[in-house]
């Protein structure tokens, strides 16, 4: 994907989100996300914040104390205070904008918006594909990096790749699926491994 291609997909995650909001029930947004501890809603509201600016994260980050997973959370539970009719209209007025939070690439917010979509979707049982060459554009940042998912020291002895696009990663034991179900894993949600098969999901779900 150049520049382009991939803002086009971020700003196509946001919009498909942001009707995904509108369509949501007062239960549904109190349901338990994927994130250990996030409701729907918070998650959501997380979302919302991806073109946060500078002074604003200083703000959160001296709140959190200098601790930056707590920075994120906190910040997400005081915006999840917003009505929910909120949340669609402001990731709608992010599409066409390429700002982004500081000291990111431009790949963070594409690993956010398909990686949150899905722990939204997936536990209020919504269909929410996928695309396979954005979801692998994201898997590969993801498994480049170390901080904050060490993907490639959890999956030692672990071979992934992909049934519906052309990426694979690690050496090992064989695990395949889609690649929505693999970043899922890589990104440390145990839910994506109900998707893959292969010998190596023992492995997989010992140390992923």
């Amino acid at each position: 994907m150049n520049r382009d291609e991939l803002w086009q997909a971020i700003d196509q995650e946001r919009s498909s989100l942001a009707d995904l909001f509108d369509g949501l029930s007062d239960q549904e947004w109190e349901t338990p996300s994927l994130c250990q501890g996030w409701r729907v809603r918070d998650v959501a509201a997380h979302l919302t914040l991806a073109q946060m600016g500078w002074r604003f994260g200083l703000t959160e980050f001296l709140k959190a104390r200098g601790g930056f997973d707590r920075m994120v959370h906190d910040s997400a539970v005081r915006q999840a205070a917003l009505p929910v009719r909120q949340y669609g209209i402001l990731l709608r007025a992010m599409v066409g904008s390429r700002r982004k939070a500081p000291v990111i690439s431009d790949l963070e917010p594409l690993i956010d918006a398909i990686v949150h979509g899905q722990d939204i979707a997936v536990p209020l049982g919504r269909e929410r594909p996928v695309p396979p060459a954005a979801g692998a554009v994201a898997a590969q940042r993801v498994w480049e990096m170390s901080w904050p998912f060490f993907a490639r020291r959890r999956m030692r002895g672990i071979r992934l790749a992909a049934t519906d696009c052309d990426w694979s990663a690690g050496e090992g034991s064989l695990v395949e699926g889609p690649i929505g179900a693999i970043l899922l894993v890589l990104t440390g949600r145990p839910a994506g491994a109900s998707m893959l098969s292969g010998e190596g999901l023992v492995t997989l779900r010992r140390t992923g």
